[in-house]
């Protein structure tokens, strides 16, 4: 259990059997692994959960609980265990993020912390800055991928600051708070936040870290910015329309072009029967803001590997890559280490079932994953 006053966590070994179900088992080993879950509350969920009404009330039971109990911090991120898997058109979406984002910051409030809304389009950038603990090294500016919130993270950014850099992380359009309090949906040019944040700072000379789908935005904003001078990609997309996975599945690139109605119709029907659908692709609208299903999956094709340009991207490069990623096929690993032709350096691990690491961003050992990173780091810089 993390030491939440002196912000120092601990990150558990082991991906853990939690649920029979991927689908479930991976999210219940997210926050234990991130450092934020109790194994007894996760393994007590494991046998109960069945369905998504099932998640959402055992994750506000497991924060009833842990409220009364005064474990802040379990509380939080059982408010957020529950907002992921609540459907985009459940009310609670909204009231239960609020839930978290006021514990969380309740929990750090005696932290080094501080926090920013960054002017974008109109709109404005959530950030979260903390300095380093012993004589800085560097910067490091990290973001999350589709649907992420940056508070997620901070057991990460606390690590990297115990190695003495500086820290910022953000939310970009389709994430957090960028998302549903100012209404920025979700945008392949990720160089134009990342700019936005680089300039309000004035920073330059820096680290860029992007975690799951921010493993392609990372890369993409590395391209157009040159201040960017090191990029770690924890996942790799890649291209998304290549994704095996329940989008992929529903795209049928013929239909798609020239059978919009009909693809919708039966796509539509398959949601009202497939609860996993349903979330997959409603979630997919949510973050884009789209009406149409077939106006959110446009802006998902505009992840692909010519909007990304890997050829542009001219930093020293370090992908951690599972080797069983269950949401990004193995073979989005090679694809992009040989995309980026023009790197200044590649440096490519990917972490094996042996080592406990073998999943979606080394869930089951981030401690391993962090410790690469910054050793990396510490290597090319």
């Amino acid at each position: 259990m993390p030491n939440a006053t002196a912000s120092r966590f601990e990150f558990p070994v082991g991906y853990q059997a939690f649920h029979k179900d991927q689908f479930f088992n991976y999210q219940l080993n997210r926050w234990y692994s991130l450092g934020y879950a109790r194994f007894e509350d996760m393994k007590a969920a494991g046998q109960t959960v069945r369905t998504f009404q099932d998640w959402k009330t055992e994750m506000l039971k497991l924060a009833d609980r842990a409220l009364s109990e005064d474990r802040l911090l379990n509380a939080a991120f059982y408010y957020r265990a529950a907002e992921f898997y609540t459907f985009s058109d459940d009310p609670d979406k909204e009231s239960l993020y609020d839930k978290f984002i006021n514990l969380f910051y309740a929990v750090f409030k005696n932290d080094k912390m501080e926090r920013f809304e960054i002017p974008y389009n109109g709109a404005f950038l959530p950030a979260i800055k903390i300095p380093p603990l012993i004589d800085k090294r560097g910067t490091i500016v990290m973001h999350g991928g589709f649907d992420s919130f940056i508070e997620e993270f901070y057991s990460w950014m606390r690590y990297f600051s115990g190695r003495g850099y500086e820290v910022i992380g953000f939310e970009g359009p389709g994430q957090g708070a960028a998302l549903k309090k100012h209404s920025l949906a979700l945008d392949y040019e990720w160089e134009k936040p990342t700019k936005a944040v680089l300039d309000f700072f004035n920073l330059d000379d820096v680290t860029l870290l992007g975690i799951s789908m921010g493993g392609w935005f990372c890369f993409r904003a590395a391209a157009f910015e040159p201040r960017i001078k090191r990029v770690i990609a924890s996942g790799i997309a890649y291209d998304y329309m290549k994704f095996p996975n329940i989008l992929a599945r529903f795209i049928m690139r013929i239909f798609f072009l020239y059978f919009r109605d009909f693809t919708t119709r039966v796509t539509m029907k398959k949601m009202a029967k497939d609860k996993k659908h349903k979330w997959a692709l409603g979630n997919l609208m949510y973050i884009t803001q789209k009406k149409t299903l077939f106006e959110a999956v446009d802006v998902a094709a505009q992840l692909n590997e010519h909007n990304l340009h890997s050829e542009m991207v001219k930093q020293d490069v370090l992908i951690l890559t599972g080797r069983e990623d269950h949401f990004i096929p193995f073979k989005m690993h090679s694809m992009q280490v040989k995309a980026l032709t023009h790197a200044q350096s590649v440096t490519a691990r990917v972490f094996s079932k042996r080592e406990q690491a073998q999943n979606h961003c080394q869930m089951g050992n981030l401690g391993l994953a962090l410790e690469v990173m910054a050793n990396w780091i510490e290597k090319v810089s």
